[in-house]
C-alpha cells in the first residue's frame, strides 16, 4: 500500500493530531537515522510525533513497493563496516532474523519488551514484533458469492480459479515470507508442488500487495493474496471487496508482526534506543490500530477499532519465525525461477 486515503475510520494523521504531544525544540546535534519498509504514509507521521515529543531528529529512509524490504536490508548489510543507521522498522519479520544472524543487529531490551509474547521477540533482545498483520484473502464480492469464496490458500490451484487469482512477486516483502512459512509448516516438497500448480492455474504475479488488491477491487482479478492493511483500505472505502482469514480449519492464517531493531554500531545508539522505546509504546499501537493500517495490537489492553479482531480471535499458522528466516533464501531461489511477472 502507497497512498493515503482518507477512510471510514479516523485516519492515523488525526490521531496524532489529537494525541497529547508535548512539543520540545529541536535540540541542536540530536538526530536518529532509521531505515523502514513501512508504507511512509504511516511512519512519518509516528516518526514526526516522536520529533516533536523529544526534540531528536529524525531522519527516515523509506523503501520502495516493488523491492519491499530486501533494500534496505540489502543497504543495512553493504554498510556493515561503517553504519548509517540506528534503528531497522520493518514491516515484517523475517528479514530482521537474517540480519541478526549477519551480525548487524545488537541487543536491546527495551521496557517494554517484557509485554510482548514471546513468539514476536528474539529471546537475546535483537528485535522485538508490535502491531501484526495477516496474510489474506481479499475477494470481489460482484464476482464471488460468499458461499463459492475460498476458504484455504490450496483452494486456489482448482480449475474454478484458473486465471482469476493474483498475489505479489514472492522474493519480496510479506509474500516471500509466507511462502518461506509454508516451507517450515507443510515442507518443502509439498509448497513448491503448490506453488508449481499456481503457476499452472495461471495466476498473475504482480508488483506488490496493493498492486493485489487493487486488481481485485477492479475486477481484473476475483481474488487475491494481500495482506489485513491493504484489504482494510478498499473494505473502509465501501469497495466491492470482502477478506478471508484462510484455513480455519487447517493450518491457519500466518501473522506478520512489524519488528523493531538497534542497528550495531549505528551513530547516535542512545536515541535510537529512545525511539524503539517510543514505537513499543502502548500509544503506538493503538494509533497503528486506529489508523488506515488497521494493525492488530500484539500486547494485551491496547484500544482498538471494534472491527479489528484480537490476535486471540485468529487461528494462527504456528512457525517459528526464526524458522522461518532460516528457508527464504532458498523460498526464494525456488521463485524467482518459476514466477514471472506481467
Amino acid at each position: 500500500m502507497r497512498k493515503g486515503r482518507w477512510v471510514g475510520h479516523i485516519s492515523l494523521s488525526v490521531l496524532l493530531l489529537l494525541s497529547p504531544v508535548l512539543y520540545i525544540p529541536l535540540a541542536h546535534g540530536q538526530e536518529v537515522v532509521v531505515y523502514t519498509s513501512v508504507d511512509q504514509v504511516f511512519s512519518e507521521p509516528i516518526l514526526t510525533a516522536f520529533q516533536k515529543k523529544t526534540g531528536i531528529k529524525v531522519k527516515a529512509l523509506y523503501d520502495v513497493e516493488a523491492a519491499k524490504t530486501v533494500g534496505l536490508v540489502n543497504r543495512l548489510i553493504a554498510e556493515r563496516s561503517n553504519p548509517k543507521a540506528d534503528v531497522f522498522w520493518n514491516s515484517e519479520v523475517s528479514r530482521t532474523i537474517l540480519l541478526g544472524k549477519k551480525d548487524i543487529l545488537t541487543p536491546y531490551r527495551s521496557p517494554h519488551w517484557q509485554v510482548f509474547p514471546d513468539i514476536f521477540k528474539d529471546k537475546d533482545g535483537l528485535w522485538t514484533g508490535f502491531s501484526a498483520r495477516a496474510r489474506v484473502l481479499l475477494y470481489n464480492t460482484n464476482l464471488v458469492k460468499e458461499k463459492e469464496a475460498p476458504e484455504s490458500i490450496f483452494d486456489l490451484v482448482t480449475p474454478p480459479w484458473q486465471g482469476k487469482v493474483t498475489i505479489a512477486y514472492p522474493l519480496f516483502g510479506t509474500t516471500a515470507t509466507h511462502i518461506a512459512a509454508l516451507y517450515c509448516v507443510i515442507g518443502q516438497e509439498k509448497t513448491e508442488t503448490y506453488l508449481r500448480n499456481l503457476v499452472k492455474n495461471k495466476v498473475i504475479v504482480v508488483d506488490g500487495n496493493s498492486v493485489t488488491r487493487d486488481l481485485v477491487v477492479e475486477g481484473k482479478a476475483h481474488v487475491g493474496f494481500t495482506d489485513t492493511d491493504d484489504a482494510q483500505v478498499a473494505i473502509a472505502k465501501g469497495k466491492p471487496v470482502k477478506m478471508i482469514y484462510p484455513d480455519k480449519k487447517g493450518i491457519g492464517t500466518l501473522l506478520i508482526p512489524n519488528t523493531i531493531a538497534l542497528v550495531k554500531k549505528g551513530p547516535n545508539p542512545e536515541n535510537g534506543k529512545k525511539l524503539i522505546d517510543y514505537l513499543l509504546s502502548a500509544e503506538v499501537e493503538s494509533l497503528l490500530a486506529f489508523g488506515e493500517c488497521a494493525q492488530m495490537p500484539l500486547r494485551k489492553g491496547v484500544k482498538k477499532p471494534p472491527y479489528l479482531p484480537d490476535i486471540s480471535e485468529i487461528k494462527a499458522m504456528e512457525v517459528d519465525y526464526s524458522a522461518v528466516a532460516d528457508r527464504i533464501e532458498k523460498s526464494s531461489r525456488f521463485c524467482q525461477e518459476l514466477f514471472i511477472r506481467k
